[in-house]
């Protein structure tokens, strides 16, 4: 579903990663660890189409982003892609449902579906009764748990998250990582989670390494 070849990516002088060779299936997740400013970020990004590789190629389900204009790719991230940002990326004059509701509204769902789902994703991040709240009304915390909500709602066919639980506290990062890896196996989807947590780690079926020399490995431990 998800395959990488020979990607390479460099910013100047600085290699980040290079000949990065992976296939992940429908219905696989994986974590990618490594150390901070080893590429992992960017990595993400290259798959999502936000950035493109210097050599290389990424499809998904036969697509490659990269190679779409703004336009299309726009249009295949709406449909297919659910990212959960670092920086969350909740848009702060939308409440609660309707941040969690924009990709449903956006992908065009029928309301008694927005509704039922709606109240799903919330239920699952421990939201509900908050639903008409602002961002600026939140925790840290809830607001990620937002940007989970919101990547997971439409369920996409390829889940990127990016250290989605560095704000929360060990209970609830134990209950959303768990979301995360039901929802991706459930939607035979195909998940790909970046995080300094072994513990969140643990939580994949397979955890890789970008290692210091750029190059994506099988993880040892």
């Amino acid at each position: 579903m998800l395959e990488l070849t020979g990607i390479a990516k460099s910013y100047g002088e600085t290699l980040l990663f290079r000949n990065i060779d992976a296939r992940l299936a429908g219905g696989e997740y994986v974590a990618v660890m490594g150390e901070s400013g080893s590429g992992k970020s960017t990595l993400l990004n290259v798959i999502a189409g936000l950035d493109r590789p210097d050599h290389g190629r990424v499809l998904v389900d036969g697509i490659e982003p990269g190679g779409l204009d703004d336009d299309a790719v726009t249009h295949w991230r709406r449909r297919a892609l659910g990212f959960v940002f670092q920086s969350f990326h909740v848009l702060p004059y939308l409440t609660v449902a309707q941040n969690v509701a924009l990709p449903l509204r956006l992908n065009a769902w029928g309301e008694a579906d927005i509704r039922q789902r709606l109240g799903e994703m919330l239920a699952a991040v421990d939201l509900a009764g908050k639903e008409e709240r602002y961002p600026r009304e939140l925790s840290g915390g809830e607001i990620q748990r937002v940007a989970i909500a919101r990547a997971l709602a439409h369920r996409p066919r390829l889940v990127l998250a990016d250290e989605p639980t560095g704000n929360l506290d060990p209970r609830t990062a134990g209950s959303v990582l768990a979301l995360l890896a039901a929802e991706i196996r459930r939607n035979r989807a195909t998940g790909m989670l970046v995080t300094h947590s072994p513990l969140a780690a643990k939580t994949a079926d397979r955890v890789l390494t970008l290692t210091r020399d750029g190059l994506l490995t099988q993880h040892a431990g």
